[in-house]
């Protein structure tokens, strides 16, 4: 037996909805359920929809639970959570804060290899170039670098010319 829809809702409710909305998936979704609602099968709700009988099942139990625009509004995928906590974050700002020893850590400036390699030796986080990158960006750093100099310019020549 199907899962029932809600009873606090009509087909031309859900219409309107559909035609207010400016997500077309989410018109598609309310206009599939209002067909339900008129009393058309799931099998043509599921044609309308372009979609399986499954996926109506789901639209059916997420319109249920959080409703017409809640339920049926795309969403974006969480994706899998970062690898930093809020102390490596501020160990991380602290360590650029600081600089680099170059007795200790073997550089004179960091590179993010080189902080990915700290990353590593101090608290086993293992974490790609591109991830440390977006981190180091979002404590509101930049990748700059200090102009290159010759060693044997000579600032007198320089002024006199």
């Amino acid at each position: 037996m199907p899962i029932p829809l809600r009873s606090d809702f009509a087909a031309s409710q859900l219409r309107v909805l559909a035609r207010k909305t400016k997500n077309a998936s989410q018109a598609r979704r309310l206009l599939a359920l209002a067909a339900i609602y008129e009393g058309a099968s799931r099998t043509e709700a599921a044609r309308i929809g372009g979609v399986t009988l499954q996926i109506v099942r789901d639209w059916v139990v997420k319109f249920n639970a959080q409703g017409p625009a809640d339920g049926l509004i795309d969403r974006k995928s969480p994706g899998q959570p970062s690898r930093l906590t809020q102390e490596h974050r501020a160990a991380l700002a602290a360590i650029i804060e600081s600089g680099p020893i170059p007795a200790v850590h073997g550089v004179v400036r960091w590179r993010l290899v080189d902080l990915i390699q700290w990353l590593w030796d101090e608290h086993r986080v293992p974490i790609s170039k591109q991830t440390l990158s977006r981190e180091v960006r979002a404590l509101s750093y930049r990748k700059l670098s200090a102009r290159p100099q010759h060693h044997a310019k000579n600032e007198q020549a320089v002024s006199v010319f």
